[in-house]
């Protein structure tokens, strides 16, 4: 049995197409999610237009019980698209994303690298994009690390063959190190939408997924700078969203075979599930903890007309408790 869902993306700033949602709990208590708003999976600018897809951001202010109207996060001139969100521990908002031009060289698209907005009113207006890393890119928040540090989850393509990385920051994102590869020259095709948690223990464990085999994954001991072999995880999933809760249990939704999340109480190292959370491919869900202990699953539903839904779960280790929306 699935959780009754609620719909959070109406109005009109959303345009008619959502997709790619991520989620955070505020310093000040509020749950901001983000997401792309456009006309359909790709919303290149039209000719005669100046304007593709674009950020949206709804807002709950009473633990996902009711969300504000979509407000523009951003958008400038290209497809902007797979926002993630994070805050940061001096209070900034940072959203990360990726954008698309129209291709050249017999190219559908040509994509323009890793950027950043970020905001410091809890999220209620953005400055300028910042670029970080060129000819990468992201489907993942900024991760906060013990030493103060923070990376990112970047993936990329070299020679036909797409792998994971990461990037890190030292001075609380205001700059990032060069590329980090992970799983690159093994061979595997890991289109690898990076997402990273940190374990009790301060090993780094890093999800990436793979099209055309299962979920790999791969470690660092030493924060992010060296990273072991991608290894098979024994499922397929793809865009990986880790969080842990406060019981110490670490989500990890992702798609495939529906819009699923699998669970962990040994830091990574086991795996149940994957449950289903809805019977849609969209997906691409995040999680937000609630304050009674219940998660929030937010995501997608692909086709004409997408939105992004919410639904309610309690979670143990028999799995998920469907609950009423709040």
């Amino acid at each position: 049995m699935q959780a009754t869902h609620q719909t959070i993306s109406t109005g009109p700033a959303a345009l008619t197409y959502q997709a790619f949602p991520d989620a955070c709990r505020l310093k000040n208590g509020d749950i901001l999610c983000v997401f792309y708003a456009g006309t359909g999976h790709v919303t290149l600018p039209a000719a005669g237009q100046k304007i593709g897809g674009r950020l949206c951001s709804v807002r709950s202010k009473d633990d996902g019980r009711s969300w504000s109207s979509p407000e523009i996060v951003f958008d400038g001139p290209l497809d902007d698209r797979d926002p993630h969100i994070a805050q940061l521990h001096d209070g900034r908002i940072i959203v990360t994303f990726f954008s698309l031009a129209k291709g050249t060289q017999g190219r559908t698209y040509d994509g323009t690298g890793t950027w950043t907005v970020e905001s410091d009113d809890n999220g209620h207006t953005f400055g300028n994009a910042k670029s970080i890393v060129p000819d990468w890119y992201v489907s993942a928040p900024v991760r906060s690390l013990k030493n103060g540090w923070y990376i990112l989850g970047i993936y990329s393509e070299s020679q036909g063959v797409s792998h994971g990385g990461v990037v890190i920051s030292r001075d609380a994102c205001r700059s990032w190190s060069e590329p980090i590869p992970i799983g690159k020259g093994q061979g595997i095709d890991l289109d690898a939408e990076t997402d990273v948690i940190q374990c009790t223990d301060g090993t780094l464990w890093a999800a990436l997924r793979s099209s055309k085999e299962n979920m790999h994954f791969a470690t660092s001991t030493d924060n992010g700078r060296t990273w072991s072999r991608a290894i098979d995880i024994g499922f397929k999933g793809h865009c990986p969203h880790i969080n842990r809760l406060r019981s110490g249990a670490i989500l990890m939704c992702h798609r495939l075979p529906k819009t699923e999340v699998s669970i962990s109480y040994d830091e990574c190292r086991t795996w149940n599930g994957p449950y289903r959370i809805a019977d849609v491919i969209g997906a691409y869900p995040s999680s937000v903890e609630l304050r009674d202990g219940s998660v929030l699953f937010i995501y997608y539903t692909e086709g004409a007309g997408s939105v992004i839904r919410a639904a309610r779960y309690g979670v143990g280790r028999d799995g998920l408790k469907p609950m009423p929306p709040r």
